[in-house]
């Protein structure tokens, strides 16, 4: 296949054009040329920033198109005003999110559990508010412009080596130093991650296969906090190293927010939303390794700025005991 990639020159994009690099597929990423210098020598390169021209577009034709930086629904109706008809994209793939969800009934819901309200104005700027919204936007402007055959796909967190955002890496990270580690709110919260190569493998063989509709990309509905960073630390943790659960009302009044503490929340939706049923996924070929693997294989990097320092984190610890102490828990 003649393969386009909207944003292939990071994360999951640059994962998904090795892998279909690697299959045999004749690659061509579209970026800005501020991250992919160097990258994908084997791929036809085309720099353009989707924002302001794609012009560098026109002309040309692909099997399929795989867009995984599309955040406004304008994105997607420029991509397609950019080429020369609809059937030039060839199999439209939109990388959505599980965001898109309004609360569900309950865990283990289905795709088409209903989606937040988006029938407003489209936002102009990327907020907690308007994420899901946006991407509920774009996978309505995806059908509108690329026909009701479009590949929706709509992953939970997404972890693995080269993940800018290192929200998961923030855990390998501090589990590998060892010690007591305070781990936030409860363990048995929901939470769901896919290995980006694993999420790559899967896109590339949907696509190969002619797959349509919409699909979850996650780990099963029944995964917990927990259950993630038990994973890692068995993965990265020296002996003697502990997880303290600290309440989320402690945490709270602390005044910290999921910026110091990456993957924690409190946010009923949220909360509700780490839930999907990924069975039609895995009915279809995706295939997840253990968190533990790709725990393995994320390599050391400067901690965020915004999380915790060795510091706080011990006065955090230290002024919780005391609370428990003073409570006679």
């Amino acid at each position: 296949m003649r393969i386009l990639i909207m944003g292939g020159a990071r994360f999951v994009g640059l994962h998904f054009a090795r892998a279909a690099l690697a299959a045999g597929h004749d690659v061509t990423v579209l970026h800005r040329g501020r991250s992919g210098a160097g990258l994908l020598p084997e791929a036809t390169h085309l720099i353009a920033d989707r924002d302001a021209d794609l012009s560098v577009l026109s002309g040309l034709r692909w099997d399929a198109t795989v867009d995984v930086s599309a955040y406004f629904p304008r994105q997607v109706r420029e991509l397609a005003d950019a080429l020369d008809d609809p059937g030039a994209a060839g199999r439209y793939l939109l990388v959505s999110s599980i965001a898109v969800y309004d609360t569900p009934d309950a865990p283990g819901y289905a795709e088409d559990s209903p989606l937040v309200r988006a029938d407003g104005p489209e936002a102009d700027e990327i907020t907690v508010d308007s994420y899901g919204v946006l991407k509920v936007q774009c996978e309505q402007a995806a059908r509108q412009r690329f026909g009701p055959d479009v590949l929706l796909v709509r992953p939970t967190y997404v972890v693995g080596p080269q993940d800018y955002t290192h929200r998961f890496d923030h855990w390998v990270q501090r589990l590998a130093r060892g010690g007591e580690v305070l781990a936030p709110g409860r363990p048995d919260a929901p939470l769901q991650v896919v290995d980006a190569r694993d999420l790559a493998d899967w896109m590339l063989d949907l696509l190969t296969r002619g797959a349509s509709g919409a699909y979850h990309a996650a780990t099963p509905a029944t995964g917990t906090v927990g259950d993630l960073l038990d994973a890692v630390a068995s993965a990265v943790a020296p002996p003697g190293t502990t997880l303290t659960w600290v309440d989320d009302d402690f945490l709270q009044a602390a005044g910290l927010t999921n910026r110091a503490l990456p993957l924690w929340t409190t946010d009923p939706l949220s909360l509700a939303t780490r839930t999907a049923d990924s069975a039609a996924a895995l009915a279809t070929g995706l295939r997840l390794r253990p968190v533990a693997d790709t725990a393995r294989d994320i390599e050391p990097f400067e901690p965020l700025p915004a999380t915790l320092t060795p510091e706080q984190e011990t006065a955090l610890l230290t002024a919780w005991a005391k609370s428990r102490a003073e409570s006679g828990r």
